[in-house]
C-alpha cells in the first residue's frame, strides 16, 4: 500500500500546482485582489473550495484546526464573514449555528451540498449513549451526515461545488472545470484503491469511537459498530460499552479506532479490557496540529491503511 500512498501524494501535488496557477480574471466578483469571497463550514468543504477554486477564490472556513464541527458555535466575526461572503458552502443540519446564519444574513448567497450528497439513513445510531440520560426516541429516519467519507458520494458533491463556482463567477470557469477535474480524477483513483483493498478482508467488522463511517462501510462491504452515538465525544453508558466489548470478543476484532479531535480515554479503556489495540482512524471533520500537513487524500488513504491492517485484508 506504500506505492498507493505515494500515488495519493503526487496525485495532491499535483492538485496543489494547479491551485496556485492561476485561472483568468476574477474582477467582476470578489474584494480583495479581485478573488471570489467563499466562507465553507467545515474542513471536507473547505478542501473543494481552495482545490477547485485556486487563486480564483479567497476561502475562510469557520471550523478552526483543532475543533470538533459538532460543537461549533460562531463568532460576531464569523456571522459578518458570512453575511459579507459571496458563496458560502454548508452542510445543512450538521451545524446548527451555521444553519442560522445563513439563513438570517446570507439567504442569497448560501450553498446547501446535502441534495447533492444525497444523504440517507444508514442504520448508524445517533441516540447518546450518556450515563445518565434520558432515553431518546430512536431515529430510524435520521439522516446520516457524513457523506465525505464515502469517496463516491464526496464526487457528487465536488461536482455540485464546481457547478456554483462556476455559475457564479463565470469568467473564472475553464479554471474551475480544470481543477475539478483533477480533483474527481484522485477521488475515482481512491474509491478503486478501496474497492480493491477492502475486497479481500478476513474480518468485516470494524469498531470506532463515533459513527461516522456508515457510508464508508456500506460502499465497501464492511460493518461499523460505533461506541458512542451522533457525538463523538459523548460518554457512553455502561450497558453500551459492555454491548461493544461482546461483539469484540465474539467478532474478534483485533482494533478500537479513536480519532483525533476527541479524548481516546473510552477507547484505550474497551481495549484495555478486552486485550486488543487501538489505533486512529480519522472522520476527517477538521485538521489539528498533529496533522496540519495532510489532505483529504492523504488521510482516506491512511484510513484505508488502518482498516487493511485491523481486518486482516490480504
Amino acid at each position: 500500500m506504500k506505492s498507493g500512498l505515494r500515488a495519493v501524494l503526487a496525485g495532491a501535488t499535483a492538485l496543489a500546482a494547479l491551485t496556485l496557477a492561476g485561472c483568468g480574471d476574477s474582477s467582476a466578483n470578489g474584494s480583495g485582489g479581485g478573488k471570489l469571497d467563499v466562507v465553507t463550514s467545515f474542513y471536507p468543504l473547505e478542501f473543494i473550495a481552495r482545490t477547485v477554486g485556486g487563486d480564483a477564490v479567497d476561502v475562510t472556513t469557520l471550523t478552526a484546526p483543532g475543533v470538533e464541527p459538532h460543537d461549533l458555535e460562531l463568532t460576531p466575526k464569523q456571522v459578518g464573514e458570512i453575511a459579507e461572503a459571496k458563496l458560502v458552502v454548508f452542510e445543512k443540519e450538521l451545524q446548527p449555528a451555521v444553519d442560522e446564519a445563513v439563513e438570517q444574513n446570507a439567504k442569497d448567497s448560501g450553498f446547501d451540498i446535502t441534495p447533492a450528497a444525497q444523504l440517507e439513513a444508514t442504520g448508524a445510531d445517533f441516540e447518546e449513549h450518556e450515563e445518565g440520560a434520558k432515553e431518546a426516541a430512536h431515529k430510524d429516519d435520521a439522516l446520516d451526515p457524513h457523506f465525505w467519507l464515502d469517496p463516491v458520494r464526496y464526487a457528487a458533491v465536488v461536482k455540485a461545488v464546481e457547478d456554483k463556482l462556476v455559475s457564479v463567477d463565470s469568467a473564472n470557469a475553464a479554471g474551475y472545470h480544470e481543477r475539478a477535474k483533477a480533483l474527481l480524477d484522485q477521488i475515482g483513483k481512491l474509491d478503486t484503491e478501496y474497492k480493491t483493498g477492502l475486497a479481500t478482508c478476513k474480518l468485516k467488522t470494524f469498531v470506532t469511537s463515533h459513527e461516522a463511517f456508515a457510508y464508508l462501510a456500506k460502499r465497501y462491504g464492511l460493518t461499523m459498530v460505533g461506541i458512542a452515538g451522533f457525538t463523538p465525544d459523548a460518554e457512553p453508558a455502561p450497558a453500551r460499552i459492555k454491548e461493544v466489548q461482546d461483539i469484540v470478543k465474539a467478532q474478534h476484532v483485533t482494533t478500537i479506532f479513536y480519532e483525533e479531535l476527541v479524548s481516546p480515554k473510552v477507547a484505550e479503556t474497551i481495549a484495555k479490557d478486552v486485550g486488543v489495540q487501538t489505533a486512529v482512524l480519522s472522520p476527517i471533520e477538521g485538521l489539528s496540529d498533529a496533522n496540519s500537513k495532510e489532505t483529504y487524500l492523504t488521510l482516506m488513504q491512511e484510513n484505508l491503511q488502518e482498516l487493511r491492517k485491523a481486518n486482516g485484508c490480504s
